[in-house]
């Protein structure tokens, strides 16, 4: 069997396996015998790079702990919901695997509260505004990947109608002011966004220039919720993206998003906010 992308949910459920595996007192290749599978592939699902069924784990190693057990299966079932809505395959010759877990926990998701600083998040973007800004990096060369890129970035967006799913999001000011391929487009982004505003489930705030210092002033994240399991947040720098899972970290940006939207305008004065700007580029 071939190597998976080793997400971060896959890893999750690795490490519980792996810790269940010594609390039983066996080695690796004693935890492969018992379980009948070769101590390459037992190492290969502990690091997340095979997928597996948690339940014969907890016979072979005779699991008695029932948190221990709850949690396991907790997180094969964000496994298992991730595998079923998984668009990173679809694309993984154009994107890095480290996007991968960004991927995963976006499709996967139950509410994601979602901070942008200076460009809309690519969950919210128009697609003449997203090949703009794919291709204003000198990251992404060729044509081709332009392409991919732009559609995955508007394939993403199919979890906005999703039933399941709130999304919180502050924008702040300078997001609806750069001028991302040109009036025209940004005033089409702009109409977009009042569009989604409208919503039930979507609450859009922005936090003006006026409003001075605030909790966001260190840059873009992205906490992400899920259904079971504990929250992660994403910081993503320019080269990479970092994930959070301690609860103190997690906590911290859970304050700071709250913050941020007190500080914000509310979603009417929001709405009303954008729709002035959007004027303005006509």
């Amino acid at each position: 069997m071939s190597d998976i992308t080793p997400t971060l949910f896959r890893r999750r459920l690795g490490a519980a396996l792996k810790t269940l595996r010594v609390r039983a007192g066996f080695n690796l290749a004693e935890g492969a015998k018992v379980l009948g599978v070769s101590s390459p592939t037992l190492s290969k699902i502990e690091n997340g790079r095979q997928n597996t069924d948690p339940e014969k784990f907890f016979i072979a190693y005779r699991v008695t702990d029932a948190a221990r057990i709850a949690e396991a299966r907790e997180i094969a079932k964000l496994v298992n919901d991730s595998r079923q809505k998984n668009i990173y395959a679809q694309y993984k010759d154009v994107i890095p695997e480290r996007l991968a877990d960004f991927l995963d926990m976006e499709q996967i998701a139950t509410r994601i509260d979602l901070y942008a600083a200076l460009i809309m998040p690519g969950v919210l973007q128009t697609p003449d505004y997203a090949y703009a800004v794919i291709g204003g990096g000198s990251v992404w060369k060729t044509a081709r990947e332009l392409r991919a890129l732009t559609e995955l970035r508007m394939k993403r967006q199919e979890i906005l109608t999703s039933p399941s799913l709130t999304l919180r999001c502050v924008l702040d000011e300078a997001c609806l002011r750069r001028e991302v391929g040109g009036a025209s487009v940004l005033r089409g982004q702009l109409e977009h966004l009042l569009a989604l505003s409208r919503d039930p489930k979507f609450e859009l705030q922005v936090i003006p220039f006026k409003a001075g210092t605030h909790t966001g002033l260190d840059g873009a994240y992205t906490v992400f919720h899920f259904e079971v399991g504990s929250p992660v947040v994403a910081v993503e720098p320019l080269t990479t993206s970092h994930y959070l899972e301690e609860d103190g970290q997690v906590a911290r940006y859970d304050v700071a998003f709250d913050r941020l939207l007190a500080q914000a305008l509310d979603p009417d004065a929001s709405r009303d906010f954008i729709a002035r700007i959007a004027k303005e580029t006509r």
